[in-house]
């Protein structure tokens, strides 16, 4: 029986170790969502910054709901691996620039201590999209999601995300600290423009002078994030205790391609994460709306076309040339709505995106991929959609893409989604005569640019129908 990963473990030399002395590393950023991808991101890039530029930068992890990622970091000491994975081989990584974790769910008191700690200047946050109780028909708080209902109900026990912000902030604000700066690292186009907008809208809820104090004061700058996270296996934890000789329950598997675009907008400083390769800009938008459209809005297309193919992963759907054909024809059409992005050659970056999407090594399954595709397509797809129409262009690949979800929901006779029973209800009443008609009637869903275009739509029926 091999040990648990901890502070004690001897590891072989072939594992990369935190190169800094973890005894003197101070909490600096609250991390909210310690899942997979902030495990290989954001974390990855603070520990290199600190072995750059040594500061008190440590993360205090905390997940919302779930306690078995905390419960896991506190048995190993905070420490967990990364198996970067290509056809050259595996390489293993310890990271460890978490110093303490904190489920939510079971411990509020203590997060909102943490973020009224004058020693936490940054709260970066991986929620996903749906976390945020983002109304897309009207770009406001949706009153109606849980946890948006119950932190506007409740403010001094928050729950959610925006409830945890707000209440931290208001904190600060009594105490007579700055606030910190909110970087929201999730796949939201203007993600900080986004946040900013909601905490405002509930903080003016419930103290005018609080929303006025968090807008004058408060920074939530933009990011990009970009690197391919599979969900962790038995497969994953087994690999990750052969590199270490030790088991680890954490272990995740990711690619060797990491990119961070950030708005450099902070409060009180920040970790030298340029020193790890970030990049820091007035304007991310280019390169965000680059990652949604080529890369995300092509992973959405391709995860739908694996499940009408009984394909696991997407590198089984990029293994059959005739569906790699269609990724490539999908971001060629995408790519012409994109403005020019500081140092990167589009050409050469969707011929890095299908090499990436081919690696033989990533097992990303494409119903992980699939996950909440009603929060996705409007940035994925349906913008871009909407933008090319705008010019006169058909966006024959962007409807291609719809319609091929709306098949693939239809096969499949389910969905992981937030509007599933009205997914579900949607392709329970396809026909043969308009399709996508129930999947356009959804409420929200659809931009009336795109409802109201007749010949789109038919493309999207003919992509429905090709199935």
């Amino acid at each position: 029986m091999l040990q648990r990963l901890s502070s004690t473990t001897g590891l072989p030399d072939t594992v990369r170790q935190p190169r800094f002395d973890r005894t003197k590393l101070k909490p600096g950023i609250v991390h909210i969502g310690i899942g997979a991808f902030h495990r290989a991101h954001q974390a990855v890039f603070t520990q290199h910054a600190l072995e750059a530029e040594f500061g008190p930068w440590g993360i205090i992890a905390v997940n919302l709901r779930s306690p078995e990622p905390v419960e896991a970091l506190a048995a190993q000491n905070g420490l967990y691996s990364v198996t970067t994975r290509s056809e050259a081989g595996d390489q293993s990584e310890v990271i460890g620039t978490t110093v303490d974790w904190i489920c939510a769910a079971n411990d509020g008191a203590r997060v909102l201590s943490a973020l009224a700690d004058p020693a936490i200047r940054v709260v970066t946050t991986t929620v996903s999209e749906k976390a945020y109780g983002l109304d897309p028909a009207t770009g406001g708080l949706d009153h109606a999601h849980q946890a948006v209902a119950a932190d506007i109900e409740r403010p001094d026990a928050p729950v959610g995300v925006l409830g945890f912000l707000i209440e931290g902030l208001a904190r600060r604000r009594a105490a007579g600290l700055a606030p910190y700066t909110v970087l929201c690292c999730d796949n939201l186009p203007s993600n900080g423009k986004v946040v900013r907008r909601l905490v405002l809208e509930m903080a003016q809820l419930r103290d005018p002078a609080l929303a006025d104090w968090i807008a004058d004061k408060g920074r939530f700058p933009c990011s990009m994030v970009d690197r391919i996270v599979p969900a962790a296996t038995h497969t994953t934890r087994h690999r990750a205790e052969k590199l270490l000789g030790a088991q680890d329950a954490l272990a995740i598997d990711t690619e060797p391609f990491l990119q961070w675009v950030i708005e450099d907008d902070f409060v009180s400083g920040r970790p030298a994460w340029e020193a790890a390769g970030a990049i820091f800009t007035d304007n991310v938008e280019p390169y965000e709306k680059m990652k949604l459209r080529l890369l995300n809005g092509t992973h959405t297309l391709l995860a739908h076309l694996g499940i009408l193919e009984n394909l696991d992963y997407i590198r089984d759907v990029m293994a059959k040339p005739d569906l790699a054909a269609k990724a490539r024809m999908h971001m060629e059409e995408v790519v012409s709505t994109l403005d020019p992005v500081p140092g990167i050659d589009l050409a050469a970056y969707i011929d890095d995106l299908l090499a990436r999407f081919s690696n033989p090594t990533i097992d990303h399954r494409n119903l992980q991929i699939a996950l909440d595709t009603t929060q996705k397509l409007p940035q994925r797809l349906l913008s871009p959609a909407v933008d090319m129409l705008a010019i006169g262009e058909t966006a024959a690949a962007t409807a291609y893409a719809v319609g091929i979800w709306m098949a693939s929901v239809k096969k499949r006779d389910d969905c992981d989604d937030p509007r599933r029973s009205e997914v579900l209800a949607a392709a329970a009443s396809i026909d043969a005569t308009d399709p996508s008609a129930s999947f356009f009637a959804i409420p929200g869903l659809f931009p009336p640019e795109l409802a109201g275009a007749r010949a789109w739509r038919n493309r999207v029926n003919a992509a429905i129908l090709s199935f």
